[in-house]
């Protein structure tokens, strides 16, 4: 059984979507970000990183959101939720969930923590508003991708679909969320009736109603 070590709506959102959509037996467990657990000692032995996600497969323990769900995707092939060796899509795959993670979630990163990344507390406000513009660039860019398809990568959802999701949660709060955008609109509102996203914000508390 695989465990999953995570918090809500945190970086650990798209593995759980995974694991919902894989239909696998696998456990949740909350690491309390409010009591910085992630640092904790324990927690440390498993992620020295001290961020949220792990996974635990068979004893092993991954982290890195985007790493856990290719090795879920690998490790249950018939679930067709990455392309495989050999098609054409796969080159594309990558390229689309290496963007997603090391692009549009490292600038949401800053977005969401500015604080972390000036020592000048009269910086943060110039911070907010340069990552809303830059964010703001990286989605209109998704959203011409998506004209005229249902998913990001192939015909069918993959990992990459359940990882911007979980990106675009993230940035509803921005001037010109997610939602405000055509093609990106109505791929989210596509992707919020899958039962695995549907079950997923149900236990993380995400109410859905936006989408619809």
């Amino acid at each position: 059984m695989y465990q999953l070590y995570y918090y809500p709506l945190n970086a650990s959102m798209a593995p759980h979507f995974i694991l919902e959509a894989l239909q696998v037996d696998f456990e949740l467990t909350l690491v309390d970000r409010n009591s910085k657990a992630q640092k904790s000692p324990s927690y440390l032995a498993l992620n020295p990183a001290g961020r949220i996600p792990t996974l635990i497969d068979d004893g092993f323990a991954i982290f890195e959101s985007a790493a856990i769900c290719i090795h879920l995707a690998e490790s249950h092939p018939t679930s067709n939720l990455m392309p495989p060796i050999g098609d054409k899509n796969r080159a594309l795959f990558f390229q689309w969930l290496m963007y997603l993670t090391n692009t549009l979630q490292a600038e949401l990163m800053i977005y969401c923590y500015p604080e972390k990344y000036t020592t000048e507390i009269n910086s943060v406000s110039g911070i907010l508003a340069a990552q809303d513009t830059r964010i703001t660039e990286i989605l209109t860019l998704l959203d011409h991708e998506l004209e005229s398809k249902s998913f990001l990568v192939g015909e069918t959802i993959s990992v990459c679909d359940y990882f911007l999701f979980m990106l675009a949660v993230w940035a509803d709060e921005l001037k010109k969320p997610p939602l405000s955008f055509k093609n990106l609109s109505q791929y989210l509102r596509q992707l919020a009736q899958h039962k695995a996203i549907i079950t997923v914000c149900q236990k993380e508390g995400l109410n859905l109603a936006d989408y619809h």
